[in-house]
């Protein structure tokens, strides 16, 4: 199909985009949810709750930071991670207004 014509799109269709890329992983999704789960910062023990490799766990922890729905801090030789909450609140608003859409009631389709 080619590259994607981003710059065709408004910042908000590109970002609601990148968010739904960023969940439509299940991986993700699970180390989304393990994190608001312990509700604090976890290191290295992710490979054991998800059940996947370090090296996919880390391409995947490396997916969300760069959305900045987590940060994360290095202490030694480990790396932590939380949910950047004020990312993700941001993420939530945007996300809400577009799932708020709906359609007017006298209006058919096809």
């Amino acid at each position: 199909m080619g590259i994607t014509k981003s710059e065709i799109f408004t910042s908000d269709q590109n970002e609601i985009a990148t968010f739904a890329k960023v969940f439509g992983h299940p991986a993700r999704v699970a180390i989304l949810q393990h994190l608001f789960k312990i509700n604090a910062c976890v290191c290295g023990d992710l490979v054991s709750v998800i059940g996947l490799a370090q090296p996919t766990i880390s391409q995947h922890l490396k997916e969300l930071k760069n959305l900045g729905l987590i940060k994360g801090t290095i202490e030694g030789t480990s790396v932590c991670y939380c949910i950047d909450k004020d990312n993700w609140l941001k993420m939530k608003s945007i996300m809400q207004t577009f799932l708020d859409q709906d359609y007017a009631e006298s209006t058919t389709c096809c």
